[in-house]
């Protein structure tokens, strides 16, 4: 496969998000090439009126790509999906897809999608939110049918701000709530760099563990058929591990 003939997926993230593409593109690559549309700076509003202005937007941001031949579109801001229920969400997604004339799937879909084909309803929610959005994330989830077992909010220093979460936050902040060494965990949100943390919050347990991002991966694989094994047959680690917990479901 040469770099032109590689399957190409669009990611859209807010302005301020540094995690959502290199995740992303570590579990897609060499499968897929990447390529980023952001939401506008919107100063001087807050979290709540970006989150809702960037649905709004969403339309003209996915067709800021123009005529780049995408395979597939992912809207890796799972906060302003929250706003919408699960079928106002589809919806938008949907109507964008037909115009666009590719998939388009906020994160939230993708890990509904996730779920769905792995059987996975009952859910540990991990959230590095503002307890409003995080609340809102936790309706949205049981509107669409799964089951939140308990939620466990996770703070960078004293505040909520899931850009600054650091890998030693968020393991001492989960390994602190005591969970089951066999529970599914979802860290919700694309702006968390988890990889690092996941190594250490799975180590020597069954727990199937499900970010944002790594559902977002898993989506763009599935609806490309593209495949992002290495050399030796291994996927790249989040998504083995996904796989080996899930077995021939994943």
């Amino acid at each position: 496969m040469t770099m032109h003939s590689t399957a190409r997926l669009g990611v859209v993230v807010p302005s301020g998000n540094a995690a959502a593409e290199p995740e992303i593109a570590r579990l897609t690559a060499p499968a897929m090439n990447l390529h980023t549309s952001r939401f506008p700076v919107l100063p001087g509003h807050s979290l709540r009126g970006r989150l809702d202005i960037y649905n709004e937007k969403l339309p003209d941001v996915i067709a800021g790509f123009g005529g780049l031949a995408l395979d597939a579109v992912v809207v890796a801001c799972s906060g302003s999906h929250y706003l919408l229920d699960p079928e106002g969400d589809r919806e938008l997604c949907d109507r964008i897809a037909q115009t666009a004339g590719y998939p388009v799937a906020s994160s939230t879909l993708t890990t509904l999608d996730t779920c769905t084909d792995l059987g996975l309803t009952d859910i540990v929610l991990v959230s590095p939110y503002e307890p409003w959005l995080t609340e809102l994330s936790h309706q949205y989830w049981q509107k669409a049918g799964l089951n939140i077992t308990r939620v466990v909010p996770v703070r960078a220093g004293e505040r909520f701000s899931p850009y600054d979460v650091t890998t030693d936050d968020l393991v001492r902040q989960v390994g602190a709530a005591d969970l089951a060494p066999d529970a599914t965990l979802l860290f919700t949100g694309t702006g968390m760099f988890t990889f690092e943390a996941l190594r250490r919050i799975g180590d020597g347990n069954d727990r199937t563990l499900l970010t944002s991002n790594i559902c977002a991966a898993r989506w763009a694989l599935k609806h490309t058929d593209a495949t992002p094994a290495g050399p030796d047959g291994a996927l790249p680690g989040p998504l083995q591990r996904l796989a080996d917990r899930a077995g021939s479901r994943a």
